[in-house]
Formats: C-alpha cells, sequence, structure tokens
C-alpha cells in the first residue's frame, strides 16, 4: 500500500470512527433519563456498541501507525475530531435524539454494508462484524419513528420538527473526503454520492409511513466542515466531560 493509499484509509477511519464514539456518547447521556424503562436500556445498549465499534476502528488506525486507540480517543481537542456535527448536537428531547438515531443509524449500516466488500481487507472483516449488530438498532429507530410520527396530533409536530432540525446536519454526513476519488478508484469505499442516495431510498419509506415530509430540495443546506476539523461549540465541553476519567487515570480501560 502507498503512502497516499494510507492516508485516504486513516481518514475514512477517522470520520467512522469518531462519529461513533461522539454518538455513542451521546446516546449514553440517555442512561437513567430514558422515557420509558425500555427505551434507557435500548439506548445504553447500542451506546455500548457503538463505543465498541469505535474503538474497533481506532485499532485499525493504530495498525497504521497512528497512536493507541484510547490515546486516539481522549487525548485529542474538538477540533482534530472529524466526525460529521450531526453526532455532535446536543440530545435534547427524545423526539430530536430518535430522529438523529434513525438518520445516523440508517447511513451507518449502509456505510458498512459497503465497507464489506471493500478492497482494504482489515476493514472489511470489521464492517461484516458490525453490520450484523447495526440491524437491530435500525429496526429500533425505525420502529420508533413510525410510532410517534403517526401517534397523533402533538406527537407528529414534534417530529416533524426534529426532523427538520436535523435534516440539515443529517447531510453533512455525506461531506466528501479529500481522497474521495482515489477511495472509489482503487475499491476501498463506494464514494459518499452513493452511500447518500442509498440512504435517501431507505429512509423514504418509514418517513412516508410516519406522515413526515422531507424538506423542498431547494431547501437543503448541508452543514459541512466536521469532517476538516469545524465543530459547534457543543463539541468541546463533550470531550472535555469523555476525556475526563482517561486524562486522570490512562490506565482505565474502556
Amino acid at each position: 500500500m502507498n503512502q497516499n493509499s494510507t492516508e485516504a484509509i486513516k481518514e475514512l477511519l477517522y470520520k467512522m470512527a469518531d462519529d461513533l464514539l461522539i454518538i455513542g456518547h451521546r446516546n449514553s447521556e440517555w442512561t437513567g433519563l430514558g422515557p420509558i424503562l425500555e427505551e434507557d436500556i435500548s439506548f445504553s445498549s447500542m451506546a455500548q456498541d457503538k463505543i465498541g465499534q469505535a474503538q474497533a476502528i481506532y485499532q485499525l488506525l493504530h495498525d497504521l501507525g497512528e497512536q493507541e486507540p484510547d490515546t486516539v480517543a481522549f487525548t485529542r481537542n474538538a477540533n482534530q475530531f472529524h466526525n460529521s456535527q450531526l453526532v455532535e448536537l446536543p440530545n435534547g428531547e427524545y423526539d430530536f435524539s430518535l430522529v438523529r438515531h434513525f438518520l445516523y443509524d440508517h447511513a451507518d449500516q449502509l456505510r458498512f454494508e459497503a465497507l464489506a466488500n471493500s478492497s482494504y481487507e482489515p476493514l472489511a472483516k470489521v464492517a461484516r462484524k458490525v453490520k450484523g449488530e447495526l440491524k437491530y438498532h435500525v429496526f429500533h429507530a425505525n420502529t420508533w419513528l413510525v410510532k410517534l410520527g403517526s401517534a397523533n396530533e402533538e406527537s407528529h409536530s414534534r417530529m416533524q420538527t426534529a426532523f427538520n432540525d436535523a435534516w440539515n446536519y443529517a447531510l453533512g454526513m455525506f461531506e466528501k473526503s479529500a481522497f474521495e476519488d482515489q477511495l472509489i478508484a482503487e475499491g476501498i469505499f463506494e464514494g459518499e454520492d452513493i452511500l447518500q442516495e442509498k440512504w435517501l431510498a431507505n429512509i423514504t419509506p418509514y418517513l412516508i409511513k410516519a406522515g413526515i415530509e422531507i424538506p423542498a430540495s431547494s431547501n437543503w443546506k448541508p452543514v459541512f466542515g466536521g469532517r476538516i476539523g469545524q465543530h459547534t461549540a457543543e463539541l468541546s465541553p463533550l470531550v472535555e466531560e469523555m476525556s475526563e476519567v482517561f486524562r486522570y487515570d490512562p490506565t482505565a480501560e474502556w
């Protein structure tokens, strides 16, 4: 593998791992606060899954010469993270967290499904394992989006508002890498345009069932920048909180 290929893969791995770590931390904030006990447990379980998936990808980065997974996860500043801005936003009410969960996990599942056939075999091996874990996450998101979107007028209104608030941030998940063409040409990843197209096709039937309307494409304003370290003011305190234990005791384990 040449140096350019290595850098291209690292960029892809960083954005995936950082997305998973940050949304895993956000989801963990529902522990003890879920609207019902079942949801408290569900969000906690999904958060644990995502942090474990992040660790697996940070390990791939370590195999490519980056620092140890814990060091990479817990010693960087906010502007060194490559996550999309969607995942760093505060949880808000349960409606926003659920909508974000729906939008993110559909994209995440499709990304891992595509990467299961990646020409970079270490990533393909991880993807083949992870994509199975994500089936439950997506099923959970679909179930609750449809239930709450179609429950009653107030519930539907809240879900539509949350969806509108999240939409442009969700489009930011598909921000292209500087290595996009190379990743596609080398069969490492199919590219963000194809991923976004698949994502739209996947989420639309559930949105129709829930009665939730996608904003007109003329109003789409993707929030980019997260992949190159441009973040909201919300990420820095999250990173500080997330890394507090490691900074205090670097020998602590996941």
